[in-house]
């Protein structure tokens, strides 16, 4: 099939952003020959990496409309490319004739098998255990072609689009704005949908968990039987796999009865297992193999950490690799970026990165994932959630949680009440990574563990979680080792 031309064509760049969508939309369209307006409402100053990225080198023709945006461009524009991050309902993309973003243009035209993922938590460390996985795979001979992660992880597809042949795999990580962005486009026809832990986020842009969790199930509306989609138990996860027209993958923390394809892990320590699915005479059928998958012990903390291998486990079985390499691969995967990250070791404590902790259950299970003594920076901004499972998690664990370092913003003027309210000291808020950083040191001892773990949203102080967690990172570097 040809692909999509855009020469010519008087295209609107709707939010160029920090996280890289917009400036390889912007990219792959200037070398298309596309007529560009770039328009957002930050700032040259604060858009300057993403302007430096796009013009290094390179020729492009580009108007620029910063700090505002101008009615007559979306009038004007054959093409309308959006950021995830602009609402659906923009009186500016109303006045658009046609609206596209990075993914849709995308999955126009892949030739690749696609392996997509979303979920509340854990998408990210999924989507990129599935992708060292199989670019291993690719290393050892053991799968034909190449291995590509683009999506939400900040990195648009649209950046390897040209590289892609139908022997490749594409993981996609997916967010529920970019799943939405989807709703009346059925592009998306993943070969393996993956779908993790399901909580509450985003409530400040949707008017419920239904319509939150809505966005999430068109991930597999597209599917058919020769796919498979992995959920984890629970209501959310059950109703998924239930309506799913692909073959269901159910991940447990129990052992699955012989009747049900998917993968288990019964705790911590333990090892993960999996029941594939097997092709009996053309039919599918539930094997009647049970196949290790994940090692007791991975490189990764934290339990949640593990389940998030599970999942990816699930899918890479049905992607016919063998379990003894699917188990090395993920016992050997390091983890991600301002996820759990570790980065530093200063007079004996240890000093994590887990920015990306953006609602308050993901910080209570990053409080879980330690036994030692915790120093803990949290809070920030509000996105219209319930601080209970943080506060509770803190509480639990208030005999090895030595402090807690509040970051300045709306959610943390939420949360201190019940900490405090629960016993809990805290310290700050501090307005600055910097004093964070300094005030949390002050209470690490040899053998402590340093953690942010934000539970909040990054907006105010930060331009966003990634940035946070690079702020976060310099300030503890700059106290010296």
């Amino acid at each position: 099939m040809p692909r999509q031309t855009f020469a010519g064509m008087k295209v609107v760049i709707m939010g160029l952003g920090l996280h890289g969508g917009g400036l390889e939309s912007a990219r792959y369209l200037a070398k298309q020959g596309a007529v560009l307006t770039v328009t957002d409402l930050r700032d040259e100053k604060t858009l300057a990496p993403s302007i430096e990225k796009l013009e290094a080198g390179n020729n492009y023709r580009i108007r620029y409309v910063l700090g505002r945006h101008e009615e007559a461009d979306f009038r004007g524009a054959d093409m309308v490319v959006k950021n995830p991050g602009v609402r659906p309902d923009s009186p500016y993309l109303l006045l658009a004739g046609r609206v596209e973003t990075d993914i849709s243009i995308f999955l126009a035209d892949n030739p690749a098998r696609i392996i997509a993922v979303t979920g509340s938590k854990g998408k990210s460390q999924s989507a990129s255990a599935l992708y060292r996985a199989l670019r291993e795979a690719r290393e050892k001979g053991i799968l034909p072609g190449g291995a590509f992660l683009g999506g939400n992880i900040t990195a648009s597809p649209l950046g390897f689009l040209d590289r892609l042949g139908p022997a490749d795999d594409v993981v996609l990580e997916l967010s529920s704005w970019q799943l939405g962005d989807l709703k009346d486009r059925p592009l998306l026809r993943p070969r393996a949908a993956l779908i993790t832990a399901i909580m509450s986020d985003h409530q400040d842009r949707y008017p419920s968990m239904e319509s939150y969790v809505a966005d999430k199930r068109l991930i597999y509306r597209n599917q058919d039987r020769a796919s498979v989609t992995a959920a984890w138990d629970g209501d959310w996860g059950r109703s998924f796999l239930a309506e799913t027209p692909a073959r269901p993958l159910l991940c447990a923390e129990r052992p699955l009865p012989a009747s049900l394809a998917g993968a288990w892990i019964s705790g911590p320590g333990e090892a993960g297992y999996a029941r594939p699915w097997e092709n009996a005479g053309g039919t599918a059928a539930v094997s009647g193999r049970v196949l290790r998958v994940v090692p007791e012990t991975v490189l990764v903390p934290g339990y949640h950490q593990k389940k998030n291998l599970l999942g990816a486990a699930a899918i890479l079985l049905d992607l016919g690799l063998d379990s003894d390499f699917i188990s090395s691969s993920l016992g050997n995967f390091p983890g991600v970026e301002h996820r759990l990250e570790f980065f530093h070791e200063r007079e004996g404590a240890r000093y994590y990165n887990d920015s990306a902790a953006t609602i308050p259950e993901a910080a209570a299970a990053a409080i879980d994932s330690f036994g030692c003594r915790i120093v803990l920076v949290t809070g920030g901004t509000d996105k219209n959630l319930d601080f209970s499972p943080l506060a509770r998690a803190a509480y639990q664990a208030r005999s090895r949680l030595a402090a807690v370092v509040l970051l300045a913003g709306s959610g943390s003027e939420k949360l201190r009440p019940l900490l405090e309210s629960a016993g809990l000291a805290c310290l700050g808020p501090f307005d600055s990574p910097d004093t964070a950083a300094r005030a949390a040191a002050e209470q690490a001892l040899p053998g402590s563990v340093v953690l942010l773990s934000p539970g909040c949203a990054s907006f105010g102080m930060f331009l966003n979680e990634f940035d946070r967690g690079k702020k976060w990172k310099e300030a503890v570097l700059q106290l010296g080792s």
